[in-house]
């Protein structure tokens, strides 16, 4: 006999099902200047979000990135802050993170490629793999992230496809497929040959490439081919098409969803050539909203409890408000608009009244949110980055640890009367991640250290201090390159007895840190103290919460 609760159960699943099988959710991951801007305003293009490249479906329809709505971003003309984009494309909802490009951001990639379930890495045709794409990828490895590859600006002259295929399997150990292929580079690229459906696509040119460009599908054989391509191209293609079936890797969807195999396009996102193919493809390749780890083992996105986590904070998105937004990766059951959930670091209850669909800076608000979805919301103080909020059975997904900062200095306050606002800037930017921020283990010295991966994030601070907060900031460069966190707490620190070659401070935690001048510097501690144990990355504990310093 079927009851009422059990048919409920059903039905909620059901619906949960169909919400997951709609969601595709990806990160783009890229060296700075690979275009990864471009291609982010040209898929928003595509999917209907935006009706021309630059400008938003917004008041004023300012001339501006999409993606890069902070100030200092428009100025600078690089990311330097993750931002949502959600749109929706071919009946499906996509959630798209676009992450900074610049090194100096890798600690919010990273952040951000905790809520992917998918990654995009862009390539320059001209430069193949950089440093910053190697990094990026390591990552992704790690988190075992399908990982598809789009080899951009095809409209320049670049290096040989296949020479940059074997760069991705030699250098990567990713097998790869090559889904489209390209005709032509440089003046003479004239459009992809879909593998898929087996038919070329000749592109035509739109104005600066701000619209969808004009598409020509025909044929491999079709006779009009001699009419529309040059006889050298056609000919090349299919001598470089013929080699790939023969040498190149089957398809196989397992591979590319356990992240060892990534399907290759090729095309030009600022003249709009290869976007397209790439979307549609992708909507088909890419992993759906999948089972997450957690305190209670692996959890189905089906599973009838909502639950999510919160992998970013941002302050003052709205300038005119002061806000602060917490983004939040909903991992299983159906986020609904007032529902109350539990915290699981404070064992709080927190009603979530004001939940808000995220587009870049433009915001709105939503009713409902499934699995593969990221929502914001107001963020009073209560949310920390990594941290679970969940209905039913107490559950907390895997915490994001800290990059270990490289570079650090003392961040002044020169006007004493400012003193509020330098709080709390230093507090609500600490709150987002834009920098750690650490203590002299000497209470008498009040000033906060900025703890930083590199140079470009004080200067973010500094910016946004004065910028969003009134104040304006000195900073005093420390002569240190290398931070330990010592296992064990200040009970083994006190145990080692004293310390050369190093200084104490302390984390946002309250947890000792150790600063050393350099590796070398490092090394000899650990070789005269065998017993003490130090951790490159802050270590993330349930429960734990920064304390007022």
């Amino acid at each position: 006999m079927v009851t009422d609760s059990h048919l409920q159960e059903t039905t909620i699943k059901a619906e949960l099902q169909q919400a997951v099988e709609r969601r595709r959710n990806f990160a783009i991951i890229s060296h700075p200047d690979a275009g990864k801007t471009t291609l982010t305003e040209k898929l928003l293009l595509y999917g209907g979000a935006i009706h021309e490249a630059g400008a938003v479906k917004a008041r004023r329809a300012q001339k501006k990135a999409t993606s890069d709505w902070m100030e200092m971003e428009q100025q600078r003309g690089i990311s330097i802050t993750s931002t949502v984009l959600q749109f929706e494309y071919e009946n499906c909802q996509i959630n798209l993170l676009d992450t900074p490009g610049h090194q100096d951001f890798s600690e919010d990639t990273y952040r951000t490629l905790a809520a992917a379930d998918n990654a995009v890495m862009l390539i320059d045709a001209a430069k193949g793999l950089e440093p910053q794409t190697r990094k990026l990828f390591e990552v992704c490895r790690m988190r075992n992230l399908p990982t598809f590859t789009f080899v951009n600006k095809l409209d320049r002259p670049g290096r040989e496809p296949l020479d940059l295929l074997d760069e991705i399997e030699r250098e990567l150990g990713l097998e790869t497929y090559a889904v489209n292929w390209p005709i032509g580079m440089g003046d003479r690229f004239k459009g992809v040959y879909d593998r898929r459906e087996k038919k070329i696509h000749l592109f035509e040119r739109s104005e600066h490439g701000k619209r969808e460009a004009i598409d020509t599908v025909v044929e491999l054989g079709d006779p009009r081919i001699e009419e529309l391509l040059e006889p050298e191209l056609y000919y090349q293609l299919k001598d470089d098409l013929e080699l790939i079936e023969g040498v190149g890797s089957e398809l196989d969807l397992d591979l590319v969803h356990a992240g060892k195999m990534t399907p290759v396009f090729f095309g030009s996102a600022m003249t709009n050539f290869g976007v397209e193919p790439f979307l549609n493809a992708f909507l088909d390749y890419a992993l759906k909203p999948g089972s997450r780890n957690s305190t209670n083992g692996e959890i189905p996105p089906t599973y009838p409890e909502f639950s999510g986590f919160v992998f970013k904070l941002q302050a003052n998105m709205d300038p005119k408000h002061r806000d602060r937004i917490a983004f939040v990766r909903v991992c299983t059951g159906k986020f609904e608009k007032d529902m109350t959930v539990n915290h699981a670091r404070t064992g709080k209850a927190v009603r979530l009244s004001r939940p808000q669909k995220l587009f870049a800076q433009d915001r709105e608000s939503i009713e409902e949110a499934y699995p593969g979805d990221v929502i914001g919301l107001n963020n009073p103080g209560v949310f920390a980055i990594g941290d679970t909020i969940y209905t039913g059975q107490k559950l907390e997904y895997e915490g994001i640890p800290c990059f270990s900062p490289e570079i650090f200095a003392y961040l002044k306050n020169p006007n004493p009367s400012k003193f509020k606002q330098f709080h709390k800037g230093v507090s609500e930017l600490r709150e987002e991640g834009a920098v750690q921020i650490m203590y002299s283990a000497d209470d008498a010295k009040r000033d906060p250290i900025l703890a930083a991966v590199g140079q470009l994030q004080f200067e973010v601070v500094q910016f946004r201090m004065q910028n969003e907060y009134g104040v304006e900031t000195l900073l005093e460069l420390l002569p240190y390159s290398v931070a330990r966190w010592v296992d064990g707490g200040w009970e083994a620190l006190q145990k080692v007895g004293r310390l050369f070659n190093t200084v104490t401070v302390k984390d946002s935690w309250g947890r000792p840190v150790l600063l050393f001048r350099n590796e070398w510097n490092c090394q000899q501690v650990q070789a005269d103290h065998p017993e003490l144990k130090l951790n490159v990355a802050a270590p993330v504990v349930a429960g734990q919460q920064p304390v007022e310093l």
